[in-house]
């Protein structure tokens, strides 16, 4: 089984939970297991399209990098250690 198909499994079992019938305790235990399962799962698709990413680029990060140019509060001829 896929990871996305694992994904819409859980999304269904989620969505169908409350009308199970189940009590409140097997409910709150199901939800738990099912979201954090949910959240293993997501963080290792992402990470795989993450490192997918990162061979279609040749192995570089590649972001965008913001340098502020401006003046500064105090001029440096001000500053005197002494």
């Amino acid at each position: 089984m896929s990871k996305e198909s694992f994904v819409l499994l859980i999304g269904i079992i989620v969505f169908f939970g409350p009308f199970l019938g189940l009590p409140t305790e097997y409910k709150d235990i199901l939800f738990a297991v099912a979201g954090l399962l949910l959240i293993v799962t997501g963080y290792r698709l992402r990470r795989r399209a993450y490192l997918a990413s990162l061979e279609r680029e040749g192995g570089e990060r590649v972001a965008d990098a913001f340098v502020e140019s401006g003046s500064t509060l105090e001029p440096r001829e001000a500053f005197d250690p002494s």
